[in-house]
């Protein structure tokens, strides 16, 4: 299909019923996919399975926990009222040892309690892993509040002094603690994750780490580079940065896929419906099949959003622009994977220039005098 200017986007055409029954069955596939169900929730749509069972050990575990709980609650009251006798030096020390020992128990089983009841019910499995990493991490340190708390005297000169030391902290690491703000910002959030390709201010490259502090990017292209090859750098960069700086990502797990162009410089005097009906030709028989299901996949989760009235084009188009040195530009847009994207345009320019080439009577490219 040709156009001589897209801007006002091409009348909308109904999917045939093999397209529709195509793109309904990869649609099914996609939904079985953790990472396209976890995506389905972030963006609201509800859930079309229910969560796994509880399991019988996991809740074993729990009743575990409230057992000590109420042990150790005996053995705090054994002690305050008298029964069990203890020099009355360590008395005190016992009973606030006990205490923390009761507290433990209470910060332990809650956070057991919060895996298996909320993070083992996710779908995704990098999420349950960096939530589960998270709840280990507050658990430490209540934790260790708790036994700062039973080495001191009171309970008020252990508020006072964790207070006094949280508030030097709090200044002394200052970007530490928004980097770690950030983290927990990119678990919830998940603007990326492991494995994701994804630009964020200069930076751009596959994420192979994301930590309590950085994230570390393996970087693809760069300034010695003009494809989306590795540079074979790696790039770090503070958590603080999402706080801040835009992320694109090109691996969101609904449409993993971007739309890219190549474009030739053509004479006014060419054969224009035939530089647009084989540039088409060559980009519709390598990639058309899979472009029409991810485009009515696409169109689906747009019809569900308030922007469903943007046309998306299930197959490669065409179209033609004015260049500023008297050439037209012919371009053509079709649909790839971001990872094969430059694979896939050197291929079609091949392709097309030897189509295009064969026929030189029709095709007028600029001649190396006339560039």
């Amino acid at each position: 299909m040709t156009s001589a200017d897209d801007s006002n986007g091409a009348s909308k055409h109904a999917a045939p019923p093999a397209v529709r029954e195509s793109s309904m069955g990869h649609e099914e596939r996609l939904a079985q996919d953790p990472d396209v169900r976890q995506a389905l929730e972030q963006t609201g749509v509800p859930a079309t399975q229910p969560p796994p069972p509880v399991e019988k050990l996991q809740l074993a575990w729990l009743a575990s926990h409230a057992l000590l709980l109420v042990a150790t609650a005996a053995l705090y009251s054994l002690l305050r009222l008298g029964i069990l006798h203890v020099d009355e030096r360590y008395l005190a020390l016992a009973q606030r040892g006990t205490l923390g020992a009761m507290g433990s128990i209470v910060v332990l089983g809650a956070a057991r309690a919060v895996d298996v009841f909320l993070i083992r019910r996710l779908h995704q499995a990098t999420t349950r892993f960096n939530l589960h990493r998270l709840v280990r991490l507050v658990a430490g340190i209540a934790i260790f509040f708790i036994a700062l708390s039973v080495l001191s005297a009171t309970w008020y000169t252990a508020v006072v002094s964790l207070g006094l030391i949280s508030l030097v902290l709090g200044f002394a690491l200052q970007t530490p603690i928004t980097s770690f703000i950030g983290w927990i910002y990119i678990l919830v959030r998940t603007p990326y994750r492991v494995g994701d390709r994804i630009r964020i201010g200069e930076a751009t490259g596959d994420v192979i780490d994301v930590g309590y502090l950085d994230t570390t990017l393996w970087e693809f292209g760069g300034e010695y580079l003009t494809t989306d090859h590795p540079s074979g750098r790696l790039i770090k960069f503070p958590n603080s940065t999402v706080l801040t700086t835009a992320v694109i990502n090109s691996s969101w797990p609904l449409f993993p896929y971007i739309w890219n162009e190549i474009r030739f410089h053509v004479a006014y005097n060419s054969d224009l419906e035939f530089v647009a009906s084989t540039m088409q030709d060559v980009a519709e028989s390598a990639l058309g099949a899979d472009m029409r299901k991810q485009v009515a996949v696409y169109r689906r989760l747009l019809a569900q959003t308030p922007v469903n009235e943007l046309d998306v084009r299930e197959r490669p188009s065409v179209f033609f622009r004015v260049s500023d040195n008297t050439w037209l530009i012919a371009i053509v847009r079709y649909l790839v994977e971001p990872r094969q994207a430059g694979r896939v345009k050197s291929r079609l320019i091949v392709e097309m220039l030897q189509r295009l080439n064969a026929q030189p009577g029709r095709v007028r490219f600029p001649k190396d005098d006339m560039r």
